[in-house]
C-alpha cells in the first residue's frame, strides 16, 4: 500500500472536529478532576494549562506528519519510519495496550453508572450492551463511526456548556450555599498553592490522564476526505477547547466551592447544579458520563484497530489484522472486542482499588506514545532539507523550542511516577511491557521484515 488513506476518505471536517473535541472530554474531566483539585488546590489551573500546552505541541507535530503522509497506522508508522522498526512496533502496541486498558475501565464504569438507575440488573448486561453498540459502530462504514461520535460529543459539550452557564448564574446571583464564592476562593484557603509546588506537581499524572486519547486525531485524520484541510482545522482549535472545556469549567467550579469541599464523593459538576437546587442533576450527569464512556470506548476501539492494522500492513502484527472490508479493519476490531469481553469478566473479580493502578498505567502508556510522536517529529525534521522545512504547508509553531518543552515535560512526568509510591507499580509494568515488546520484535524476526526500516511512512506497507 502506498501513501494513501485506507477508506477512501470517510470523515468530513465536521466529523474530525468532533472526534478531536470528543477525545478531550471524557470521564477524566467529569469525575477525575476532583482528584486533581484535591492534590493541587487552585494551582490545578496551571497544571491544566501546562498539560494543554504539551498536548498542543504534540498534536501539531502529529498534524505536520499526518498532512505530509496520511497513512494507516498514523504515529506508529511515523515512529517506524523516523526512529526505526523497533520504535514503531513498540509505539503501536503500547497505544493498543493503552486503548484496551482505558476501554476496560470505561466499560466497567458503564456497568456501575447504569446501577444508579437499575441496581438489581447485573453489570454484565450493560457491559455487553455497550460492547454491541461500539462493535456495530466500528464494524460499519467509517462514516457511521464518525456520525455516532459526533452525537456523543454533542451531549458532552452540552453538559459542559450548561455547567459553565449554571456556574456563572450561581456566581452572579449569589446562589451558592458555600461560605465564600468568587475569585477569593482561589487564594482564601492556603493561597493559590495550598499544598506547595509538590502538590501541583503531583496533579500532573491525573491531568495528563484526562487528556489521554487526543492523539486519535492523527489516526482519524488519515481517513478524512481531505487530510490537508481537515487535520489542521481540527488541531488548531485544541487550545480554545482546552481553555474553554477544562480551564474555564475548573475555574468556575473552584470559584463556586472552596477547593477542600470538592472531595470527589460526587462529581464537581453535580456540586454546581446542587448549588442551584437542581437535585435531578445527578441523574442528568449520569446520562452524560455514560455517553462520555461510550464515546471513549468507541474512539479507543477505532484508534487501536487502525494502528494495529497499520502494523499488520507493515508485517509487524499478525497478518489477519491487515485485512479490511470497505476500509474497516474487521478482524482487528473483532479481536479487540473479544479481548475487552474477556477483560470485563476478569474485571468483575478485581477490587475497585485496582482501577487507580489501571488509570496510572494508562497514563504511562499515553505519555509514552506522546513522547514517541514528539521524537519521531524531531527526527523527521532532521531528515528534511532546510528548503523542505520552509515549504511545509502545516508546520509546528515555535520550532524547535515548543517540541523540546513538551519532551522535557513528559520526561519530568516519568520522574514523578518514579518519585511517588502510588505510581511506581504502573511505571514498573510500563517499563516491563516495553522491554517485552522490544524483545518480541527481535525474537519473532520482525526486525528482518522487508522494508521495516523504510524511511518513508507507508512506503513499504503491503496488502
Amino acid at each position: 500500500m502506498s501513501n494513501t488513506t485506507s477508506s477512501g476518505g470517510g470523515f468530513s471536517v465536521r466529523h474530525l472536529n468532533f472526534i478531536a473535541l470528543g477525545s478531550a472530554i471524557g470521564t477524566g474531566l467529569f469525575y477525575g478532576s476532583a482528584g486533581a483539585i484535591q492534590a493541587a488546590g487552585p494551582s490545578v489551573l496551571l497544571v491544566y494549562l501546562l498539560g494543554g500546552a504539551v498536548v498542543y505541541f504534540m498534536l501539531r507535530a502529529l498534524g505536520e506528519m499526518a498532512v505530509r503522509h496520511p497513512v494507516t497506522g498514523s504515529f506508529a508508522e511515523y515512529t517506524r519510519a523516523h526512529l526505526g522498526g523497533a520504535a514503531g512496533y513498540l509505539t503501536g502496541w503500547m497505544f493498543a495496550f493503552e486503548m484496551v486498558i482505558v476501554a476496560l475501565a470505561d466499560l466497567t464504569a458503564i456497568g456501575i453508572y447504569m446501577g444508579f438507575w437499575f441496581p438489581d440488573v447485573s453489570r454484565w448486561v450493560w457491559i455487553l450492551t455497550a460492547l454491541l453498540i461500539v462493535g456495530a459502530a466500528n464494524l460499519a462504514a467509517t462514516k457511521v463511526f464518525g456520525e455516532l461520535e459526533f452525537w456523543f460529543t454533542i451531549v458532552k459539550i452540552g453538559a459542559v456548556v450548561a455547567m459553565i452557564v449554571a456556574g456563572a448564574a450561581v456566581l452572579v446571583f449569589g446562589l451558592s450555599n458555600a461560605e465564600t464564592t468568587g475569585p477569593q476562593n482561589l487564594v482564601n484557603d492556603g493561597g493559590f498553592f495550598p499544598n506547595g509546588v509538590g502538590g501541583m506537581i503531583s496533579a500532573f499524572i491525573l491531568v495528563l490522564f484526562a487528556f489521554g486519547g487526543t492523539e486519535i486525531i492523527g489516526v482519524a485524520g488519515s481517513e478524512a476526505a481531505d487530510p490537508a484541510r481537515a487535520v489542521p482545522k481540527a488541531i488548531n482549535t485544541v487550545p480554545v477547547r482546552i481553555l474553554l472545556f477544562y480551564v474555564l469549567s475548573i475555574l468556575v467550579i473552584l470559584m463556586i466551592n472552596p477547593w477542600r469541599s470538592i472531595t470527589g464523593e460526587e462529581s464537581p459538576f453535580v456540586q454546581i447544579f446542587s448549588a442551584l437546587g437542581v437535585h435531578w442533576a445527578a441523574a442528568l450527569l449520569n446520562v452524560v458520563v455514560i455517553t462520555a464512556a461510550l464515546s471513549a470506548i468507541n474512539a479507543d476501539t477505532f484508534g487501536a484497530g487502525r494502528v494495529l492494522t497499520g502494523l499488520a500492513k507493515q508485517n509487524l502484527a499478525p497478518a489477519v489484522m491487515a485485512k479490511t472490508v470497505r476500509g474497516v479493519p474487521m478482524m482487528t476490531t473483532v479481536i479487540l472486542l473479544l479481548v475487552m469481553a474477556v477483560g470485563v469478566v476478569l474485571n468483575a473479580l478485581i477490587p475497585e482499588s485496582v482501577f487507580e493502578i489501571i488509570a496510572s498505567l494508562a497514563t504511562f502508556a499515553t505519555i509514552f506514545v506522546w513522547l514517541m510522536i514528539l521524537l519521531a517529529h524531531i527526527a523527521s525534521r532532521r531528515h528534511m532539507s532546510p528548503e523542505e522545512a520552509r515549504q511545509l504547508s502545516y508546520g509546528v509553531p515555535l520550532w524547535p523550542w515548543g517540541q523540546y518543552f513538551a519532551v522535557a515535560f513528559i520526561l519530568f512526568t516519568f520522574g514523578i511516577m518514579a518519585w511517588q509510591p502510588d505510581f511506581r507499580l504502573a511505571l514498573g509494568v510500563g517499563v516491563a511491557f516495553s522491554v517485552i515488546c522490544v524483545a518480541l520484535y527481535y525474537a519473532t524476526g520482525r526486525h528482518k521484515v522487508a522494508g521495516v526500516n523504510d524511511k518513508v511512512p507507508g512506503g513499504a506497507q503491503v496488502g
